[in-house]
């Protein structure tokens, strides 16, 4: 039982640490290259990976997509979509995709005379399954050794540090209060009860005995 509890314990946490992880904010300081729509097919189990505006019907099967394709600055590749989310999870409240797309646009660039720009963004980009970070702004930097707080991400887990605590104080207090008294009143009723059944078991080996001798 104990391997099972931990086993348990684990995949919990894996499913916290991922659903965060492709939740919260992320920031990559990119060099824009292109910036193009393609229509995508929404037909397969992966459709959970695109956005689906409120404006949207729920049987669309297949829309236009906005993509902005970037390099890093050690050379590798990224691909973002640029999807209102409306006022669907997560809640971005994104609602300005033209805008920028048109940022993105401007922020163009070749390999000898790069922009540099911070693409904040939520979710994962997986080739095999096709499925993209969602880009939700878009700003200028002067290198690409600029340093990026993630200010968002530091007072969210601050606030959830505070809101665990404050839970574990409110299950102590209640534990102390009510659940501790009510396991002593529960154990003394169990001595009692007990010391009872104790006792009749002397009378009756007593009585056994005296019994016997009679006999």
């Amino acid at each position: 039982m104990r391997y099972v509890k931990w086993t348990i314990l684990a995949v919990l946490a894996l499913i916290v640490f991922g659903f965060l992880h492709y939740t919260l904010p992320q920031h990559d300081i990119v060099r824009v290259v292109n910036t193009y729509q393609e229509r995508q097919d929404l037909t397969d189990w992966t459709r959970i990976f695109w956005s689906k505006p409120d404006d949207q019907s729920g049987t669309l099967t297949n829309r236009d997509v906005q993509f902005i394709s970037t390099i890093k600055a050690n050379g590798k590749t990224m691909v973002y979509r640029n999807e209102d989310t409306g006022w669907s999870w997560p809640f971005y409240f994104k609602f300005d995709t033209a805008s920028l797309q048109a940022e993105a646009d401007d922020l163009k660039s070749t390999k000898e005379a790069p922009k540099w720009a911070v693409i904040t963004h939520y979710g994962w980009r997986n080739e095999l399954i096709s499925i993209f970070p969602n880009a939700t702004s878009i700003r200028p930097v002067a290198s690409p050794d600029v340093t990026i707080i993630p200010w968002f991400n530091i007072f969210f887990f601050a606030a959830l540090l505070v809101i665990a605590l404050f839970l574990r104080r409110v299950w102590l207090q209640f534990r102390e209060r009510s659940i501790d008294p009510m396991l002593e009143d529960v154990e003394g009723a169990f001595d009692q009860a007990s010391g009872r059944a104790e006792m009749a078991g002397k009378r009756a080996r007593n009585w056994l005995k005296s019994w016997w001798k009679k006999v």
